[in-house]
């Protein structure tokens, strides 16, 4: 059986040559994995300026809040850190549905001995702050607030928990972390893409003690990832494709920015577009069913005319085609 409090990190690893940073920063990590330790991508890029927050999270113990668009790759930025240091890592969905029972915990039946009896089970706050665990809240900004403020209890680097139904303090594991990703930064939907978004009480904002934007990619290093990804595409062609593909996303990014359009292209929906790209064999028909079909009717005939310009062919939505069907 693990002793969970003896548990601590055993060794210190070179930033620059596990995440090629340069810089002279060593961070603690663990010489074994256990399941809860995210598997390695080899093929993830790592932003220097997030990772090095992310990294101070884990050697200094900072409350780290990671803002940024969809499909950015904010988890699995802070996921790929800790599978570098074999850190255990929960990642908790903040969506509406959590309760603060989910949270804390709350009293639940069991059999002993053949006998129902009613048992306290712990919640994953409780749960996490025993043990060496990185604690990751997905969506933060999408918390109820009811849920947000029994999180407030432990924003504080040396916050206790008390299980008040226990009558019980539970004292954080010094392996501890605690991690938070969201679309906003607790202002609420301005931009009017992210709706159920809260807006946060400041003094929650305010305990956070590190928070880093990540931004899309520069187009070369976003090629690159979709080439990882999809590695049928690794031919003069393929790459060709690849950039062409992303340069359409970054049309759609700053179209978006420009009020011209509501909806944007991921990095995400990039990967599935190359990946339907294989299995359709057809970049104008797998565009459509990646990205053309979520967006408003009447936002079509923009986009048509961004991918002509990236692929010189003109889809059904662009206005030539509906002028030239019209006569």
């Amino acid at each position: 059986m693990v002793d969970f409090a003896i548990t601590k990190p055993d060794m210190m690893v070179s930033v620059r040559e596990v995440f090629g940073i340069e810089t002279d920063l060593r961070v603690p990590a663990f010489s074994t994995r256990d399941d809860h330790v995210p598997e390695i991508d080899h093929a993830y890029r790592f932003n220097p300026e997030v990772t090095l927050a992310i990294l101070a999270g884990f050697a200094q113990d900072r409350r780290t809040m990671i803002q940024g668009m969809h499909g950015t790759g904010k988890s699995t930025h802070i996921e790929q850190v800790a599978a570098r240091l074999n850190w255990p890592c929960v990642r908790v969905n903040l969506d509406g549905h959590l309760s603060r029972l989910d949270l804390v915990g709350k009293d639940t039946i069991v059999i002993r001995d053949g006998k129902q009896v009613t048992e306290f089970q712990e919640g994953i706050v409780p749960w996490s702050l025993q043990r060496p665990v990185a604690l990751i809240f997905d969506e933060y900004d999408a918390g109820r607030p009811d849920v947000m403020f029994v999180i407030q209890r432990i924003l504080e680097r040396d916050g206790k928990f008390t299980l008040l139904d226990q009558n019980k303090v539970i004292h954080p594991h010094s392996a501890f972390r605690l991690f938070a990703t969201s679309n906003t930064v607790g202002l609420g939907n301005l931009s009017g893409l992210y709706h159920g978004t809260q807006i946060l009480n400041h003094a929650q904002i305010d305990r956070w003690n590190i928070v880093a934007t990540l931004n899309y990619l520069p187009p070369e290093e976003e090629a690159a990832i979709v080439l990882s990804r999809v590695p049928g595409k690794d031919s003069e062609s393929g790459r060709k494709l690849i950039n062409q593909m992303v340069t359409m996303a970054g049309l759609t990014r700053k179209g978006f920015a420009a009020g011209d359009l509501s909806t944007l292209m991921s990095p995400r929906t990039v990967i599935t577009w190359a990946e339907n790209c294989e299995i359709f064999n057809s970049p104008a028909l797998a565009f459509r069913l990646s990205f053309l079909n979520k967006c408003d009717d009447f936002e079509r005939p923009i986009i048509a005319e961004y991918y002509q310009r990236c692929f010189n062919e003109e889809l059904d939505e662009s206005w030539l085609e509906y002028a030239g069907a019209s006569q």
